[in-house]
């Protein structure tokens, strides 16, 4: 159900927020069948932060359905004060480290926060943000499959920071709700998760571009 195109970028058209404000009114009213009409523009965006986070699709899958069910069973307790895709994804996020902490497959990295909001950002040694990398070079399937790997490869805490920022496209605020955490450090975080995901990907790009100018000539001179 919850299913897509590995290596593809999740694309939403979520309702309009008044469009959204009737469904669920209309579904705490008694009409329950409209209930995956609310939530089909976000089934995607759910299935694939929790399948980044447990990096299973089965328990991705399964965890997906628990998030919808529990979302359905809390729907009244929705308040409108943060927009739904960001309730929702809030659910997602803490199904998915639930299953993480029962399976005790998390390697959590303990981090002093105060640090971490003293330490600011800083300049990347070869790209300034990831997402520079050229569409044309995207579009490639091994350059996808390498792109998925590495953020599979990133620990946990900015792992879900990077797909909630730069994948589905939450603004910082929404990250910062959804985590459960301030915005300086959903800044810090996926500052650093771009940068790990720098390192990983540059050599396989200047071994795949090594005597393009440009932009590739740039990145690795």
């Amino acid at each position: 159900m919850y299913r897509k195109e590995k290596g593809a970028l999740p694309t939403r058209m979520p309702a309009t927020v008044e469009r959204e404000k009737e469904l669920i009114a209309r579904i705490i009213a008694g009409e329950t069948n409209l209930f995956h009409e609310l939530i089909r523009p976000y089934e995607r965006m759910v299935y694939l932060s929790i399948l980044t986070m447990l990096r299973n699709d089965q328990e991705a899958e399964d965890a997906a359905q628990e998030v919808m069910i529990s979302a359905f069973r809390h729907l009244k307790g929705f308040r409108g004060e943060a927009k739904f895709s960001t309730w929702l994804v809030t659910i997602a996020v803490n199904e998915a480290r639930r299953r993480l902490r029962k399976a005790k497959t998390a390697q959590m990295e303990s981090l002093d926060e105060t640090k971490e909001d003293r330490e600011g950002d800083f300049t990347p040694a070869v790209l300034t943000d990831w997402r520079e990398i050229p569409s044309v070079v995207l579009e490639k399937k091994e350059m996808r499959q390498k792109l998925r790997d590495a953020v599979e490869q990133l620990p946990p805490i900015y792992r879900e920071v990077l797909v909630l920022r730069d994948l589905e496209e939450l603004n910082q605020q929404e990250t910062a709700s959804a985590l459960g955490i301030n915005v300086t450090l959903v800044k810090v975080r996926l500052h650093r998760a771009r940068m790990m995901l720098q390192k990983m990907l540059a050599p396989y790009l200047r071994a795949t571009a090594p005597a393009r100018k440009g932009f590739f000539g740039r990145m690795f001179q």
